[in-house]
């Protein structure tokens, strides 16, 4: 069974698809997308019935981790995959960063992925399950212009290994780290983006299912890998 942050729409969707295909209940989890989380789950109990639940959620709330990870249970009865995947992004010129989006990038990037694991860990280690964060290839390499963002996927990157240490040997946790598979929602300037395209290695962005080929690897092919963040960047990150 899995469960999924920001499961409703983009990577999250392809994600959810791609693992639901292999086998998996899953529950969705949404803040604002409840339209594209209802179609979706519509979408996929279609080609299985009652294999799909949808829970919408604040994960920056104190209370949320708990209900999510309950609102699993409650479905399915056990959680053997937590991905998570929800995250804000936008940019943060040094000079003009509040603390409250220093506290709304941390929250959504480190915080809830930190107590939600917490709340799951006692169903994943009856499961001998899985642990996914989706960090990004700019938290090792930070993004101009995403100095507050940069520093919370290099903190997800290192609570990642550390959960790693803390929950084995029953539960495995790893991250990925995508580099250009979706552009950003919004406008966004052609040239940049054959600039960020021209940088890697294999001179084309990738897709989600790239992102998502990679969590059905690591749920189901690779047992004994744990506390590694593998990049899905076509060659960005060297």
């Amino acid at each position: 069974m899995l469960l999924i942050t920001g499961g409703a729409r983009r990577v999250g969707a392809q994600i959810a698809r791609t693992l639901h295909s292999a086998g998996a209940n899953v529950l969705l989890h949404y803040r604002t997308s409840e339209a594209a989380a209802k179609a979706l789950a519509a979408e996929l109990n279609q080609s299985r019935p009652a294999s799909v639940a949808i829970h919408g959620a604040d994960l920056h709330t104190a209370e949320a981790p708990a209900a999510l990870v309950a609102a699993a249970l409650r479905e399915f009865g056990r959680i053997d995959i937590l991905i998570n995947n929800a995250s804000a992004f936008y940019p943060t010129p040094v000079g003009e960063i509040s603390a409250a989006q220093w506290d709304d990038l941390f929250g959504s990037n480190v915080k809830a992925p930190f107590f939600l694991s917490q709340a799951a860990v006692p169903s994943l280690r009856e499961s001998c399950g899985l642990i996914i964060n989706i960090v990004d290839i700019h938290g090792l390499r930070p993004l101009k212009g995403h100095p507050v963002y940069s520093a919370a996927k290099a903190a997800l990157a290192m609570l990642t290994r550390a959960l790693a240490q803390e929950l084995g040997p029953q539960i495995r946790v790893n991250g990925i780290a995508p580099g250009p598979i979706l552009w950003p929602e919004g406008p966004m300037d052609e040239a940049l983006k054959q600039e960020i395209i021209a940088k890697t290695a294999l001179k084309r962005h990738g897709s989600p299912r790239d992102v998502a080929r990679t969590a059905l690897f690591l749920a189901q092919d690779a047992p004994y890998i744990t506390g590694q963040i593998i990049a899905v960047d076509g060659g960005r990150s060297i």
